[in-house]
């Protein structure tokens, strides 16, 4: 028997020709096709027999040749501040993470664009879970969708910002996350501006987004103002260096109308020292970029902590100083472990040898 069609996962233009085919196949009217996909982009149908106002038999006949990405909820957790954690668990029992933020009038979701992650950051929760595959459009919008309903039925209201800034690096699965960003901008009608993408720095990710004529927002996860602190903290500035890198956000301002953000994991003792600051200052001030400062989330498999508030508050002193938009971010969610890939490796024992190697040379500074 063939594989189901995932709805989900098509264009919008592609998944109304396939439904209009369908229903007239079937000799049923044409307002079916506009009835299904009100439930596909509005309602956010998670089978096909929520979608009462059709008849039974039509139900049965589309959930015959389709299929719509709706993982199980596998856990979901409140904070006191007011985030709420979505452990999704995909039909083959891959866990996924998506986190929604409330504040002030503004609902962000996080999504997750992979199982795990590949690059192997030594400060980052889902690279201790070590990369299990990549998740297509249809699970990722799934996220969204899932997040969507949950806030609902929350009272939480509308999801007004989506961040891929979850499990895995949203660059290493392109042709998928693409794909996503379309769906949420042009089938679920959140603006190109309120989508921001974040990267470790996968340079031919961002110049491919540069050719995007939708105005998708870039967060770079920094980290280190310079190639040798940086490749002990992220890897894969082996493979793409600072300069490399630097041009292809050069590439990226340059098409117009995309704003650029610098994140910065502030870790007690390995990258928090005001020459640092200075140094950070000089290379990202050309682009007129926003930092923001985070605070370290410790993880399994290393004894690093969070730099203290008040030596953070002096290395942003110094940003500011030089002429740098700053902000600290507040941690969110830490009593239900809402950092990306925690949740997730609760249900996990031991993080990969891999791992562990680069946390002993990044804490040797080799």
């Amino acid at each position: 028997m063939d594989e189901k069609l995932d709805l989900l996962s098509l264009m919008p233009e592609e998944a109304e020709r396939r439904l209009r085919e369908h229903f007239a196949e079937r000799r049923q009217p044409s307002y079916r096709t506009g009835q299904a996909l009100k439930w596909l982009y509005e309602r956010d149908a998670t089978s096909f027999s929520e979608l009462t106002d059709l008849p039974v038999a039509e139900r049965d006949a589309l959930a015959a040749r389709f299929e719509l990405s709706a993982p199980e909820l596998a856990r979901e957790a409140r904070s006191s501040d007011g985030t709420l954690k979505h452990l999704w668990r995909m039909r083959d029992g891959e866990l996924v993470e998506s986190v929604l933020i409330p504040s002030g009038d503004r609902l962000t979701l996080c999504i997750s664009s992979q199982a795990g992650c590949a690059m192997a950051c030594v400060f980052c929760a889902t690279g201790w879970s070590g990369y299990r595959r990549q998740l297509t459009a249809g699970e990722i919008v799934a996220q969204y969708r899932g997040a969507r309903r949950r806030a609902r039925e929350a009272g939480l209201g509308a999801i007004t910002n989506v961040v891929f800034m979850g499990m895995g690096e949203p660059l290493m699965n392109r042709g998928a996350v693409l794909s996503a960003l379309t769906l949420l901008n042009g089938a679920y009608g959140v603006g190109a501006r309120r989508i921001t993408v974040s990267t470790v720095g996968i340079v031919p990710g961002i110049l491919e987004l540069a050719e995007r004529r939708e105005q998708f927002r870039l967060a770079v996860s920094l980290h280190a103002p310079n190639h040798e602190l940086r490749q002990r903290i992220v890897p894969v500035e082996r493979k793409y260096p600072l300069p490399e890198l630097l041009a292809a956000l050069r590439r990226f301002e340059a098409a117009g109308g995309r704003r650029i953000t610098f994140e910065y994991t502030m870790i007690d003792g390995i990258n928090d020292a005001p020459e640092l600051a200075s140094e950070l200052a000089e290379l990202v001030r050309e682009f007129g970029a926003h930092v923001n400062l985070i605070p370290y989330n410790p993880i399994p498999g290393n004894d690093w902590r969070p730099t203290p508030p008040a030596r953070i508050r002096a290395f942003a002193g110094v940003l500011e100083g030089a002429g740098v938009p700053v902000s600290i971010r507040t941690p969110r969610g830490r009593d239900i472990a809402a950092a990306c890939g925690q949740l997730a490796a609760e249900h996990a024992t031991r993080p990969p040898k891999p791992f562990l190697a680069l946390v002993g040379a990044a804490r040797a500074g080799a």
